[in-house]
């Protein structure tokens, strides 16, 4: 048995779009393959990656087909580097995105870090931290995702580093994202916004300042509290402060009943509860230098840019209140709820880089070449856009199915995430690649080990398989 694909399946169908970067047969085989060892094995590492494939699990150089491929050396004629298939990625995303009825988009960017604490001869490593905040070697990557309701897109992927020539700084770098990802969006602009959900990690009024000269808006969690601001008094007279100081006009608009993964009282650790948030908001202007941290010929002017502070408060956990700036007008208790919502929403990219870092396995990456690495990583990206979308292509039938191939238990009113459908597709490619293998095996040699066959009462013989 072997997973016979062919341009009608789900995966063949998500892979299209990338098979005119594709120059010949082969290429294409091994592009795929690499895709689907990647899920099976939840691994960059080329040996698990071809001990996981269906086809190259037969080949007793697998393992360097997948190399070659991610170096480029047997690519000449296709372009499989890391630029052209995150480039691509974006237009599967967008074309996702321009499917949905919804007048908005949403943007959530974030940086992740790329931790090898114990790699030293890997190129470029600068340092980066690990979860527990300690400097470790590595490399950092950003990403953007777009969202909407019913669909989800990676629009951004780039991973970089400190040491690599030509490298000019990572906030230059975030300009290079927010650039990229409006302009490949600028035909969906027409008729839909776009919202940047942020982190605190692009608390930076050059970020914002780019946005908004992009015409989209701002949802951004802030830590640089002692930013100089000016707000209107009561009396309706101007004052100037540290936003710290703005936050104490700080008014109650909603209280929101949310189920949320927290920890409270004696608990020993976080499970997903019902909890009561308080959201309070209150106005305030910012005044900033057009041309802030930017190379420019001509000479900045003052901008004054209206804006809302607002504070989300998880009532009966230690957390600390969220602090979020925003240009969305945020003045009663319908847009109270809507701005928590959006940064709830936030929370969908740590899901991404969590199936990306632990699922799919990227920090396991252990070439020494840097274009491989990219391209591997990217690669990893690839796969994690098939199971994006494959909970809104596949039909809910075969979805259940592959749910329960991961370990899911029906319940009400709750879908199978996208980690349980990744256990399930690779228990079901693991299975492919072990049929595959022992087919081989019962040709070669005309049967399987009889201590091995005992395992497997019912087996077909070699020439069934």
């Amino acid at each position: 048995m072997e997973w016979q694909s062919s341009w009608t399946d789900p995966f063949q169908q998500y892979l299209k779009p990338f098979a005119s970067l594709i120059g010949d047969r082969r290429t294409w085989e091994g592009f795929s393959e690499t895709i689907k060892g990647i899920i099976a094995s939840g691994s960059v590492i080329a040996q698990r990656i071809a001990t996981s494939s269906p086809r190259l699990s037969r080949s007793k150089k697998g393992s360097q087909r997948v190399l070659r491929m991610a170096k480029g050396e047997s690519t000449q004629r296709s372009q499989l580097d890391a630029e052209h298939l995150t480039a691509r990625l974006r237009q599967v995303g967008i074309e996702e995105l321009s499917q949905e009825e919804e007048e908005e988009i949403w943007l959530v960017a974030d940086g992740s870090d790329l931790c090898k604490p114990y790699a030293e001869a890997m190129p470029y490593l600068m340092q980066v931290k690990d979860e527990q905040g300690k400097l470790v070697a590595g490399y950092r990557s950003l990403t953007v995702i777009g969202m909407t309701p019913g669909h989800r897109g990676i629009l951004y992927q780039h991973l970089l580093s400190s040491e690599e020539p030509g490298f000019l700084s990572e906030p230059a770098e975030v300009q290079t994202m927010l650039t990229t990802v409006s302009q490949a969006l600028a035909p969906l602009k027409l008729n839909k916004q776009l919202t940047w959900i942020l982190d605190c990690g692009f608390d930076d009024v050059a970020v914002w300042r780019t946005i908004w000269e992009q015409q989209e808006h701002v949802v951004s969690r802030v830590y640089h509290r002692e930013r100089q601001v000016q707000w209107q008094t009561e009396r309706g007279e101007w004052t100037s402060g540290s936003l710290e100081q703005a936050g104490k006009r700080l008014k109650l608009l909603a209280r929101v009943q949310t189920n949320m993964e927290v920890q409270r009282g004696k608990q020993t650790r976080p499970k997903k509860q019902p909890v009561e948030v308080e959201v309070s908001a209150c106005s305030f202007q910012l005044s900033y230098d057009s041309e802030v941290r930017r190379e420019s010929s001509t000479r900045g002017h003052l901008v004054h840019k209206d804006l809302w502070l607002v504070q989300v408060e998880v009532l009966g956990t230690s957390w600390e209140p969220w602090w979020l700036v925003t240009d969305w007008p945020v003045e009663n208790e319908a847009q109270a709820k809507r701005l928590f919502g959006m940064y709830r929403q936030r929370w969908g990219i740590e899901d991404s880089f969590k199936l990306t870092k632990t699922c799919l396995g990227w920090e396991q990456v252990q070439v020494l070449d840097w274009q491989a690495i990219k391209t591997l990583v990217a690669l990893a990206w690839v796969a994690a856009g098939f199971l994006y979308e494959m909970g809104v292509t596949f039909s809910w039938e075969e979805v259940q199915l592959l749910a329960k191939l991961g370990g899911w238990e029906p319940h009400k009113d709750r879908f199978p995430g996208k980690i349980v459908l990744l256990r399930g597709l690779s228990r079901l490619l693991e299975m492919l690649s072990t049929q595959a293998i022992l087919s081989r095996y019962a040709n070669e040699h005309g049967g399987l080990p009889p201590k091995i066959a005992a395992f497997l009462p019912g087996w077909p013989s070699p020439g069934e398989l």
